[in-house]
């Protein structure tokens, strides 16, 4: 069998992890970057196999700044034959400038606080969420092609609409890393008048401000291109300081017990890593002829709550289109069948063995 082929654009943090995943998984990869010098030490030091787009290739993955995905997501369709799709933190704007067939946008929900090259990791994305987010644009052959190279990686693939998507992660991710940032710069405030105040930093300091080690540089394009998302967050956020606050100056013992008593059990209800299923059925589902459709089925999964642990796309003996095969907990199998019914698919369900 042929080596398959995929390139990346963009050899950071996630484009050179992208690049040693792909390639332990049997992939020549191909790529750029608008610093020559980036793409000659990720040819050096092997993660990738050779400079350039290879037009061949069956997968493009746009790894740039968000503000530049748009242009470089254009320029891999144009040079390519294949799959396009990026890895952007913002996803409305990327989406709102590119309708193509063969391009899906996405987000994997990794990421560390190494910075380049110097932090690829080849293992970064196996456990993590990565989002998907298709368009009526995007054909349904290239959605299932970027969702099973996806899974190879070893990520759990979360369907949501660009703007849903810009929504939440303005709050799970921008939201904190700013609110990071906020609290550390007041502790350095702090730190010139009393200087042993961050070494008394523990636990508790150094958890919530860990996000504040990333890199500068890529927050800059994401408070730009989420803008309006991060004002929302930001807006809630302030609000509840300043419920916190009253609460505190009144001294208000059962408003604050309520408070911490309610984030405590919302904290332990927070999903870990992705685990194997024990307890599992195949959940068929013949993909209608309709745009869009397979996409449906991953965006129904994520909003019940349904785990797919594995899939894969047969052929239907009457015709040309597509069954969707899917490996899902058994206790959820009928919520899900039930969810499919309802928006017109026709799932059946099977024991394995």
């Amino acid at each position: 069998m042929a080596n398959r082929k995929a390139n990346i654009l963009g050899l950071g943090l996630i484009g050179g992890s992208l690049a040693l995943a792909l390639a332990k998984h049997g992939f020549i990869v191909s790529g750029v970057d608008s610093d020559d010098a980036k793409a000659t030490a990720a040819l050096e030091r092997g993660i990738i196999s050779t400079i350039g787009i290879d037009p061949d290739a069956e997968i493009s993955f746009v790894a740039t700044p968000v503000s530049s995905i748009p242009g470089q997501v254009r320029l891999a369709l144009e040079k390519t034959t294949g799959v396009v799709s990026d890895v952007g933190g913002v996803k409305l704007s990327v989406v709102n400038s590119v309708s193509d067939a063969r391009f899906v946008g996405g987000h994997p929900m990794a990421g560390s606080e190494m910075a380049g090259l110097d932090g690829a990791d080849e293992s970064l994305f196996e456990g993590a969420v990565w989002v998907l987010t298709p368009t009526a644009s995007s054909s349904d052959s290239s959605f299932e092609s970027l969702a099973r190279i996806i899974r190879l990686l070893g990520a759990e693939i979360v369907v949501l609409d660009a703007e849903r998507h810009d929504r939440l992660v303005a709050v799970v991710s921008h939201l904190p890393h700013l609110t990071a940032a906020t609290l550390m710069g007041l502790a350095h405030l702090t730190a010139e008048e009393h200087v042993a105040v961050l070494r008394l930093a523990a636990g508790g300091f150094r958890d919530m401000t860990r996000v504040a080690s990333g890199q500068p540089a890529i927050w800059i394009d994401i408070c730009r291109e989420n803008k309006d998302a991060i004002l929302e967050a930001l807006n809630g956020m302030i609000l509840g300081l300043s419920e916190m606050k009253s609460i505190v100056e009144t001294q208000d013992s059962d408003a604050l017990l309520g408070r911490l008593s309610t984030a405590r059990a919302a904290r332990a209800n927070l999903p870990g890593r992705v685990q194997e299923l024990v307890d599992v059925c195949e959940v068929r589902v013949p993909i209608p002829d309709r745009s869009g459709a397979a996409a449906e089925i991953f965006q129904l999964a994520a909003d019940l709550g349904v785990n797919i642990a594995n899939f894969e796309v047969s052929h239907s003996v009457e015709g040309d289109r597509g069954i969707l095969v899917m490996i899902v907990e058994r206790e959820n199998a009928e919520m899900f069948r039930g969810g499919l019914l309802a928006r017109k698919f026709r799932p059946t369900i099977q024991s394995v063995a």
